[in-house]
């Protein structure tokens, strides 16, 4: 599991655009009839194995197969937080993670074999992730608008796929004004899996955490936050009225639309410290590099 480069923000695990496999030079005829070379990202199936049985098949980018196995596992509530993990293999050659515990799941029985595309196909368990938000409330952990800003700054500018090639999703694990974990992949479900196999693995609290999307703040996404115990959401793009409802219900601070100077906070409004000068925050412009993701 090699790291991206992590020297220039203190970064735990950085965006990798360079990382070998991920990309690939392809040439076409560009708006003015001459020919023009660009990158594009790379798309390969993983088939993901809960002990014996065989789970999903996840159409992704390739990298961190074991964050995102196991973290699909657990957001999808097949892996409790008090199943033990003895094992996760991945064979590259046949594309297959095996995730190993040490007694077996119920769970196993409820996922039916299913192709999820790019597209990002819900999960088949989406009433049991429902059924784990019974009783859930999140921590009212305060969220300083400074760090917001210095957030969105940050991960907006640092080098990655979607800047290299586009056509990705990025999540990012943040706490206070540092971003810590940032991860990518075709479909925005696949990199919130990855960011908590990530936290599964590495022993990571979520109760001090921020998670900052590009996708929109839909049902699953805020479901697969809250599940994570991440008490604050954070995206460039909009809002589904069941993923605010459920928000609300939960306790989970969901900040959508942040762009330059401006967002929208529509759960949790109560827990913003207004601490930012917007004379020092510098708004987006119109044609911004970087544009919300569907």
């Amino acid at each position: 599991m090699a790291n991206g480069d992590t020297s220039d923000h203190g970064w735990l695990l950085a965006p990798d655009p360079d990382r070998p496999g991920l990309t690939r030079a392809v040439t076409g005829t560009d708006h003015e009839g001459r020919e023009t070379e660009i990158r594009v990202v790379e798309e390969r199936p993983l088939t993901i194995y809960l002990n014996a049985r065989e789970i999903v098949t996840a159409m992704t980018i390739g990298d961190y197969p074991e964050y995102l196995a196991l973290g699909f596992l657990r957001n999808q509530g097949m892996i409790r937080p008090e199943d033990e993990v003895t094992g996760i293999d991945y064979d590259d050659e046949i594309a297959t993670v095996v995730v190993r515990t040490a007694v077996v799941t119920d769970h196993e029985e409820k996922l039916a074999k299913k192709t999820r595309t790019s597209g990002c196909a819900v999960g088949t368990v989406f009433g049991d992730m429902m059924e784990g938000l019974e009783g859930l409330t999140l921590p009212a952990t305060p969220v300083r608008t400074s760090d917001l800003y210095a957030l969105a700054k940050t991960i907006n500018t640092v080098p990655s796929l979607y800047l290299t090639a586009g056509a990705i999703h990025g999540t990012v694990l943040c706490q206070g004004d540092r971003p810590l974990v940032y991860m990518e992949d075709v479909g925005r479900h696949n990199a919130v899996d990855k960011v908590s196999g990530w936290m599964a693995l590495e022993g990571a609290s979520a109760a001090d955490k921020v998670l900052y999307t590009t996708g929109r703040l839909t049902s699953e996404m805020v479901i697969k936050t809250a599940l994570m115990g991440i008490p604050v959401l954070v995206s460039r793009s909009g809002f589904t009225a069941w993923g605010v409802e459920i928000a609300q219900q939960v306790g989970l601070t969901l900040i959508g639309r942040m762009r330059g100077q401006r967002f929208v906070c529509l759960s949790g409004e109560e827990r913003l410290v207004w601490d930012a000068d917007l004379s020092k925050v510098s708004d987006e412009p119109k044609k911004s590099g970087r544009k919300g993701a569907a």
